[in-house]
C-alpha cells in the first residue's frame, strides 16, 4: 500500500509520540500532556501514513506569509529512507507557497540530511534554549 499524505488530518499525542520514539528524534515522548500541546498549538500539520498507521510527521509554525518554522520531521524507522521525510518537506513548501522561508534547528545527526533536501545552513541565527 502506497504512503498516503495528509494536511490537517487529525493525530493523536500517542500516535505522535511513538512516530517520534521510533524515528530516533529527541522529544519528551512519556509526556503525553506535552505532545498534546505541541499538537494543538502547531498551525500546520503534514502527515504521512501507512494505511492507518502515522509513520511520518512534519508539524510547523507559520504566518504563510514570509516565514515557517519546521518543529518536527520525524519518520517511523521502519519507513525511514523511502522519501518520506523529503515528500512532508516538499509538500510543506508547496502549501506555505514559495514567498515563504523554512528554517528549522536541525539535530546534530541530521545536519548532512538537510543540505540534501533543499535547506542552505545558516550562520545568523540565535538561540536561548528550552530548561527542559
Amino acid at each position: 500500500m502506497p504512503v498516503e499524505y495528509r494536511i490537517g488530518a487529525p493525530v493523536t499525542a500517542v500516535q505522535v509520540a511513538e512516530v517520534f520514539r521510533s524515528s530516533g528524534i529527541r522529544r519528551p515522548v512519556d509526556d503525553l500532556a506535552r505532545i498534546q500541546k505541541m499538537i494543538d498549538n502547531a498551525n500546520l500539520i503534514l502527515s504521512a501514513w501507512d494505511g492507518e498507521e502515522l509513520v511520518g510527521i512534519a508539524r510547523a509554525v507559520t504566518d504563510f506569509s514570509y516565514c515557517c518554522y519546521l518543529s518536527d520531521l520525524a519518520v517511523s524507522n521502519t519507513h525511514q529512507r523511502l522519501g518520506i521525510g523529503t515528500e512532508l518537506v516538499n509538500r510543506l513548501r508547496e502549501h506555505i507557497g514559495e514567498e515563504v522561508a523554512l528554517l528549522l534547528l536541525s539535530a546534530p545527526s541530521a545536519m548532512d540530511y538537510y543540505p540534501q533536501i533543499g535547506f542552505n545552513k545558516a550562520d545568523n541565527a540565535f538561540l536561548i534554549k528550552r530548561v527542559r
